[in-house]
Formats: structure tokens, sequence, C-alpha cells
């Protein structure tokens, strides 16, 4: 069995992979790290491997998050440019806190071949002229260069059922369109607890057991690579079975 660590467990899909990695055999310990963590109420009753701590994203040295010597690490961490208040609180919760976390995370021993499984956006892109879309691109490309064993990234469609606590106008409008299109297309739109099963499956697999269905690539730069799954490859993996 593997020791798993999420960042961003409170969000829409990070609260459902949360309970994918508690009630699957193949994780020991799960780490649950963030600004905020699931209250207890909120935590399904196999919990026991769950260990819990709430870091200061300006403050990661004292945060420990190395010390847990995890297999993989999970990151479902992110925001909008609304909720951040301003591009530049975007950007340093959205690309800094992420790339700075998975430094912390990373063990200095070479011996100990770490995992790291982000979930980006679909139309990530560190060339974009939009701030959300560069800035998942340029995550993406951070975190490569930190040089774990296997890096992987899912860039998803539209999330359906993401149950947020402040619901997005633009993000209600797309989804009336992608759940038409979704008729003939599967690159448009994925359930949220789908994607997190996926996610969860990916970490487990690796890049290397991933099934040729899915349709994994290579992506990213020559100093900074990674396998991309996009949002059919995602399907497939998170269909149970």
């Amino acid at each position: 069995m593997s020791t798993a660590l999420i960042l961003g467990s409170t969000g829409a899909t990070g609260r459902h992979l949360l309970r994918e990695l508690l009630s699957s055999n193949e994780w020991s310990k799960v780490g649950e790290y963030g600004r905020r963590v699931t209250p207890e109420a909120d935590l399904p009753q196999n919990r026991g491997k769950l260990e819990q701590k709430t870091i200061d994203f300006e403050n990661l040295e004292a945060a420990g998050l190395s010390d847990g010597r995890w297999d993989v690490v999970f990151v479902t961490l992110g925001t909008t440019r609304a909720k951040a208040g301003s591009a530049e609180m975007f950007e340093k919760i959205d690309r800094e806190y992420v790339v700075n976390a998975c430094k912390a995370a990373k063990t200095s021993d070479p011996e100990h071949k770490q995992r790291v499984v982000y979930l980006s956006s679909g139309g990530a892109n560190p060339s974009s002229h939009f701030l959300y879309a560069k800035s998942k691109g340029l995550t993406e490309l951070g975190i490569a260069r930190l040089g774990y064993a296997d890096t992987i990234v899912f860039r998803p469609g539209l999330l359906k059922g993401a149950n947020r606590s402040e619901p997005r106008l633009a993000e209600t409008i797309f989804g009336y369109v992608t759940g038409a299109m979704s008729y003939f297309t599967s690159s448009v739109e994925i359930h949220v607890p789908v994607l997190a099963k996926a996610i969860m499956k990916a970490g487990a697999l690796g890049s290397s057991g991933l099934p040729p269905a899915v349709g994994a690539t290579k992506a990213g730069q020559e100093d900074a690579s990674f396998t991309l799954i996009g949002n059919k490859g995602a399907l497939f993996l998170g269909q149970d079975k």
C-alpha cells in the first residue's frame, strides 16, 4: 500500500477525491493538509487512516509537508479571480501556493520515487492571453520542473455536479451547452465523482500503468514534461470496474 497527500480537499473535486482515497485499500495513510480541513461531521466513517493538518501557505517551512514521506501528492487546489479578489492574488493562490506546496512535499531522498497528480483545466496554456488558462498552464510547467519521478496532469472539461458554495453564472450557462454537446462528444464535460475516481486511479497506477484506452500523452516542455490526461481519458479511467 502507498501513502497519499491531498492539497485542496475542501473544493468541488477535492471533497470527492478525499472520500475515494479513504475508501480505497490502495492507501495505508491519507494526509489532508490545507488552509481548511474537512469538519469531523462531514467525514466518512472509514477515516481511521486520515491525518489532518491546517497549514499556512505563506509559511510552508513550518507545515512539515515532506515529513510524511508521501508516495503520491494529489493537488486539487485552485481558485478564481473573482474569489481571490484580484489578478495578483489569483496567481498567488492558483499558481504560487500550488507549486510551492508541491516543492515542500517532495522529499530529499533520491530513493523515494514520488508521484504528483495535478488537477488543471481544459484549455490550460502557458502562452494564453487569458489569465485563468495561462495560470493553469504555467502551474503545470512549474510542477513538472520540481523533479518528481512521475507527474500527471488532468485537463477535464466542464465539471458537472460541482455543488459549489458560490455558483458561477458562466459555468451554469456553459453547462447547458455542453450538456447538449455531450450527446455527440466525450470531450466537453465530466461529473465530479467520476473525475475524482479517475484522479485517484491515476495516482495509484502511475503513468506507466495507465491503460492505452486512456489516451494519455506526453506534454509540457523539454525541461518540464508530464503525462497529460484529457476529458475522454478521465471518463474512461473513472468508470466503475
